[in-house]
């Protein structure tokens, strides 16, 4: 027979969003298991930005303080696993890890991030995070005024060029090959000084992921002090979805106001259910499903 281990609720995912749903079903007196990978997507990223208290700091010392603080609560605990699939039971869900475990629980969090997809370009990947950045929230004021690059096509080119340009008026769009976005916007972008350059990009030579240049297929060359790239995504854990979450039209897990998914008993919170990629907002949805999932058990109870 399976050994089972039972808990209150179970998060897939130990970062920002995992361990703040975590600290907030601690202090309720749940019992709460945490599973992570350790191996966050914002790993290279050098100082986090725009999140009160700790401007500036690194991501991976916000999240070991984090982690420290809700491991204070003794009803919570912390295994580095990877959570490889689920099920519904009776009584809630079933949770197998990588490892053999298996856990049960009554609430299951998805605190899983996303998983960005990288462009065939040499290079990009090394800068992902330090000079090829995503959002001007985060990374913004730290790069404001510099000679800026949007690598970008279509609406995505819009809505970037749009919003950088309240931090740098020095934009040129990069669209990798031929545009798709409408004549009336690239004549916007004309008005407004934004450059458009439509050659195919082959690499971004950088030292130590701080970019140097772009160099296009003609051999050609373009210096530049930072990149704006939106890349497309997958669900970084794909149980939500075979648990039959229902994903939004971007990818993203369709989630109410509470943070619950269309799914009894499941929630999600973080990059994976919020266009606003930020360590301040998973900490605030984190906290936000950790609450209600309490909230749930305490009325299922209370009867």
């Amino acid at each position: 027979m399976e050994k089972q281990k039972h808990v209150d609720v179970i998060i897939i995912g130990g970062s920002y969003a995992g361990l703040s749903a975590a600290m907030a079903l601690g202090r309720s007196l749940r019992q709460v298991v945490v599973i992570d990978s350790g191996f966050p997507c914002n790993s290279q990223t050098p100082h986090s930005h725009n999140f009160i208290t700790q401007d500036g700091e690194t991501p991976a010392a916000i999240a070991q303080k984090a982690k420290e603080q809700v491991l204070q609560y003794s009803t919570v605990s912390f295994i580095k696993d990877i959570a490889i699939g689920g099920e519904k039971t009776e009584s809630g869900l079933k949770i197998v890890t990588q490892k053999g475990e298996i856990f049960t629980a009554r609430k299951l969090i998805f605190a899983t991030g996303i998983k960005d997809l990288m462009p065939g370009i040499k290079g990009f990947s090394e800068c992902w995070g330090i000079s090829v950045i995503h959002c001007p929230y985060c990374h913004g004021y730290e790069v404001r005024n510099k000679k800026t690059g949007i690598i970008a096509n279509g609406e995505r080119a819009s809505h970037y060029a749009q919003l950088i340009y309240n931090w740098s008026k020095d934009i040129t769009i990069f669209t990798n090959g031929p545009i798709t976005f409408p004549p009336e916007l690239v004549t916007k972008f004309r008005q407004k000084n934004i450059a458009i350059v439509d050659t195919e990009i082959v690499e971004i030579q950088h030292n130590n992921g701080q970019l140097n240049h772009i160099l296009f297929k003609d051999g050609s060359i373009f210096n530049l002090s930072v990149i704006y790239a939106g890349l497309d995504f997958i669900q970084h854990c794909k149980i939500a979805e075979e648990l039959g979450c229902e994903l939004t039209e971007l990818g993203h897990i369709k989630v109410d106001a509470f943070q619950k998914t269309n799914m009894a008993n499941v929630f999600a919170c973080g990059d994976n259910s919020s266009m606003m990629r930020s360590v301040a907002n998973a900490v605030a949805t984190g906290n936000l499903a950790g609450a209600m999932a309490n909230n749930e058990m305490v009325s299922e109870d209370f009867k």
